[in-house]
């Protein structure tokens, strides 16, 4: 018996050792690709083995991006800028919306709440092409295009129906029975909910906030139709590394790094609300 459990032991762990490196090998081939010249990254057969460069994080950081061509401009690092000024406005205010409305959802019902709620998930579910087109007439109309302001509205599509619904789901596992005796004991509806439905709603505030942002830090069609060079985020700004005398991959792959960098920071420092907050929320039935 105690061989058996041994070797399901190994076999367990080489599964899951083959799972890991089948994941992660292409993350760590990119990063192995932003130290390597253009050359170095086309020759074939491909090696691990080079001299490892930082040209292609000095072309970022500098804005200068040496070719065969000649010296181009680039604005990554204010592209990368945009893309955390748009997703954590974006994220910000589709808590100060999306909590007080999941919590009316979640305690509240009244006639029509169920498909306002579906209504409003439906806008998440739409392809962005689905809604693009009368978007950006609609900017044009009221002189939201090519504005921070009119990014923020738009990205709501994706980040409010994300945080109402999570959240809502988190608020549902809450005892109503915590909050009526402390209402009893003379306190208002405000207070009630500042003190006892959000703390208790925190981890689930939590993922469902980190959720949004990645989906917001990610989102491609609506920056670049909607906003000029110097408004759109690091998804967008990627395309100037496709150059006249071919694609760079190696600031292709260094720009990868740095714009996945701050959502996996992000990501690892609150993976405890996440996955308190996903399994105890996201899944109410």
């Amino acid at each position: 018996m105690e061989t058996t459990s041994t070797l399901e032991k190994s076999l367990r762990f080489l599964a899951l050792s083959l799972v890991v490196i089948f994941f992660m090998f292409p993350i760590l081939w990119i990063f192995l690709m932003s130290f390597q010249t253009n050359e170095t990254i086309l020759q074939i057969p491909p090696s691990i083995v080079f001299t490892p460069t930082l040209s292609n994080y000095a072309a970022l950081i500098t804005g200068k991006l040496t070719t065969s061509a000649g010296t181009l401009d680039i604005a990554f690092m204010r592209n990368l800028g945009n893309s955390v000024f748009l997703s954590v406005t974006s994220v910000a205010l589709s808590l100060v919306l999306g909590v007080p409305a999941a919590y009316a959802f979640a305690r509240h019902k009244f006639r029509g709440s169920e498909d306002i709620a579906f209504t409003l998930l439906s806008f998440r579910f739409a392809p962005p092409l689905l809604v693009l087109l009368p978007l950006t007439q609609y900017f044009q109309w009221l002189g939201l295009s090519d504005t921070y302001f009119g990014l923020i509205w738009v990205y709501q599509l994706i980040c409010l129906p994300l945080i109402l619904w999570i959240v809502r789901g988190y608020f549902e596992d809450i005892s109503a029975d915590v909050e009526y005796a402390y209402r009893i004991a003379g306190h208002s509806w405000f207070a009630t909910f500042r003190k006892i439905a959000l703390p208790l709603a925190g981890p689930g505030i939590a993922a469902a906030g980190l959720l949004a942002f990645i989906f917001a830090w990610n989102n491609f069609v609506f920056a670049l139709v909607l906003a000029s060079a110097d408004k759109q985020p690091v998804t967008v700004g990627a395309l100037a590394f496709v150059t006249s005398s071919g694609i760079q991959y190696g600031q292709i792959a260094a720009a990868i790094v740095l714009s996945v960098t701050p959502t996996l920071a992000l990501a690892l420092y609150a993976q405890r609300y996440l996955v308190e907050g996903l399994s105890l929320g996201a899944v109410k039935g």
